[in-house]
């Protein structure tokens, strides 16, 4: 009897302590009020694509949609282009976070400093990327550079690029703070430099935007505040959580 008194009272306690933990998991797509409190702020909802356009249009185009939460880019037809996907508003100084998962031999990024207009083709005309892909079958995965997490093709991330297995969801922050820029990628940091000076400059002159060939060096990184990016890099991948909290410039 003593056993079966035992049995049922711990089967009420872990109830119990699953009905709470349940309670305050977190929903996807949404902020606690703790986050409000905080500054933060949704980039997306959950279920529609207001407060982004594609590239250099006023529109979302047809390969960028919303299903089950998630944001996806697939193209589904041969010669179509969602383009990148960017905010309707520029940020500078700000603690970006988001989840993502890529398909098999998948290449995707998150930019910042995004600027737009007729002089720019694409969001890396300008803006700095963490590279999305996946590491065991993507294309671009014999170069440390250009690694999941990486800055691309400015920081080897050879030693800290740890994405999860393609189909799950990885974690990416963007913390950047008057010119100082860190990456993490499931919480562990991929790059942290500052943008400017010399090593900023080295940085560049050693990376396929010195200048020496069709890249012509473009005006990637000069603009402290631009808008956020999602790349059209043909691949499908996806995309939710994303949130921004708006820093304060020294």
């Amino acid at each position: 009897m003593e056993k079966e008194m035992l049995r049922c009272l711990l089967g009420s306690l872990f109830l119990s302590v699953f009905t709470v933990c349940t309670a305050n998991a977190q929903k996807i797509n949404e902020l606690t009020q703790a986050e409000v409190n905080d500054g933060w702020q949704l980039l997306f909802d959950g279920k529609t694509t207001n407060g982004w356009h594609s590239f250099n249009r006023t529109e979302v185009l047809s390969p960028w949609k919303v299903k089950n939460g998630e944001l996806n880019f697939k193209i589904t037809k041969e010669g179509e282009r969602g383009w990148d996907l960017v905010t309707d508003e520029e940020f500078e100084n700000f603690d970006l976070r988001l989840e993502w998962k890529i398909s098999k031999g998948g290449n995707s990024g998150v930019f910042f400093g995004v600027k737009e207009g007729a002089e720019y083709g694409w969001a890396s005309s300008t803006g700095i990327e963490m590279q999305l892909l996946d590491n065991i079958e993507g294309a671009d995965r014999h170069d440390p550079k250009h690694l999941a997490g990486a800055m691309y093709d400015l920081i080897d991330a050879s030693q800290t690029s740890k994405p999860k297995p393609v189909g799950q969801w990885n974690e990416s922050r963007i913390l950047k703070k008057d010119g100082q820029v860190t990456f993490y990628l499931n919480g562990i940091v991929t790059a942290n430099v500052y943008m400017g000076g010399c090593e900023w400059a080295d940085l560049i002159a050693k990376s396929k935007w010195n200048g020496s060939d069709k890249y012509n060096g473009e005006d990637i990184g000069k603009f402290q505040k631009g808008k956020i990016a999602l790349q059209d890099h043909f691949d499908e991948v996806s995309f939710r959580n994303i949130k921004i909290k708006k820093l304060e410039e020294k």
